[in-house]
């Protein structure tokens, strides 16, 4: 089982509500959403979301508004302090990631530059 610790991120109830949507509707149980960050883009990074049916041990678990988000640990400290929220505009609906740890994006979206924050303090 994922370990348990200090949430990494926090779940807007937007971005809860459309998390239970995606699981309702899936195919078969899953255990939640997970989150990560893969190198690529125009500006570096790209995050990355995925339906898990079981989480990696080593996975950071966020449980905030019912919702089971788990983090990839290769990205804890680019996610550190992000607030998942989901929003619909005119042009598009979708997660987005308000990271402090985001220093620019690519006009297209899809493509950020993340610096690592500095490791929480021991303890925690």
């Amino acid at each position: 089982m994922a370990r348990a610790s200090f949430n990494v991120i926090s779940v807007t109830e937007a971005a809860a509500g459309r998390i239970r949507e995606i699981m309702a509707a899936s195919d078969g149980a899953k255990a939640g959403l997970r989150i990560g960050v893969t190198n690529g883009g125009c500006a570096g990074m790209s995050y990355t979301m995925d339906m898990v049916d079981e989480p990696d041990p080593a996975d950071e678990v966020v449980s905030d508004k019912d919702v089971t988000v788990f983090v990839d640990p290769k990205a804890v400290l680019f996610l550190l302090g992000t607030e998942m929220d989901f929003e619909t505009t005119k042009l598009r609906s979708g997660f987005v990631f308000n990271n402090p740890n985001q220093v620019s994006a690519c006009g297209c979206g899809e493509s950020v530059e993340l610096v690592p924050a500095a490791a929480p303090p021991a303890g925690h």
